[in-house]
């Protein structure tokens, strides 16, 4: 009983912003929430050991996935995706030109909020538009290379810290309120919101499948799926997921879908970057 009230607590802390008004909690107020929930929820969990999604709270799929990390099945991804960063473009640029620090550790960066463009930046939304710079066509946003070139990225920055910043911008604060939103609405034919599996019935089963708690659930992206047999990025999970509730996809990299990642990743601001994984 007392972790459905804490869940209730959290929620309606995080729920003021969404209300508008005197009431109206920030960003900060709401990853205090966020945090406090998990961490009274999962009491033996170490805060950083969240990154590791379902096995910080099922011991024994942990015990499997250590052995199963001393080969990696993402390695040959990883390999792929660095020698496609280091790749010249056409015109003799690469996208260590498009990045700061030459594209190297700043996975903790992302998603960023573009005030000229007033919207929300995805790494792989910048791979993307690196290319189209560069005049190179852009590449499919679920899997394959933009997978590869992102997890290399985002193991350049193994153990930095996300740093996600909500400008004081208006338009910065409605796009993460927007993912707020979503992450806590019901939909599709099951009536789920990201919310029931990932907070509400966090660590328990469903089917075979232990739920990851949402807290740090993005840090280690591009996973491979063992149900996928590769790597896939954040928003071909976002997909899926909608699927599996019976609910219709947005496309990846939609605003929609962005926004969601914006809150999602600032509710694991302080958390260590654990990309590329391994995922059942």
């Amino acid at each position: 009983m007392r972790k459905f009230l804490v869940f209730g607590v959290a929620t309606a802390i995080i729920g003021l912003s969404m209300l508008g008004g005197v009431a109206q909690a920030s960003p900060k107020q709401d990853l205090q929430a966020f945090r406090e929930y998990f961490k009274q929820r999962f009491t033996k969990v170490d805060t950083d050991d969240f990154v590791n999604g379902p096995y910080a709270v099922d011991a024994d799929m942990r015990k499997q996935w250590e052995s199963l990390n001393q080969f990696p099945p993402y390695s040959f991804a990883l390999d792929e995706g660095e020698e496609l960063f280091n790749t010249p473009f056409g015109n003799g640029k690469s996208y260590a030109d498009c990045f700061a620090n030459g594209g190297k550790g700043i996975r903790q960066n992302y998603p960023r909020f573009d005030e000229a463009t007033g919207q929300v930046v995805t790494l792989e939304l910048a791979i993307n538009q690196c290319r189209k710079d560069n005049g190179e066509q852009p590449l499919p946003y679920k899997k394959g290379k933009i997978a590869a070139i992102s997890a290399y990225m985002a193991s350049t920055s193994d153990g930095k810290r996300f740093d996600i910043k909500v400008p004081d911008n208006s338009l910065a604060l409605a796009a993460y309120q927007r993912g707020e939103k979503f992450y806590y609405e019901r939909r599709g034919q099951l009536n789920f919101s990201c919310a029931s599996c990932h907070n509400q019935n966090a660590g328990q089963k469903i089917r075979a499948d232990t739920l990851a708690p949402a807290m740090g659930i993005v840090a280690s992206f591009p996973i491979h799926r063992s149900k996928w047999g590769e790597l896939g990025t954040l928003h071909r999970r976002f997909v899926s997921c909608n699927r599996n509730v019976r609910s219709e996809p947005f496309p990846p990299q939609s605003e929609t879908y962005r926004d969601l990642e914006y809150f999602l990743t600032y509710m694991s601001n302080g958390l260590p970057v654990a990309g590329p994984a391994s995922r059942p």
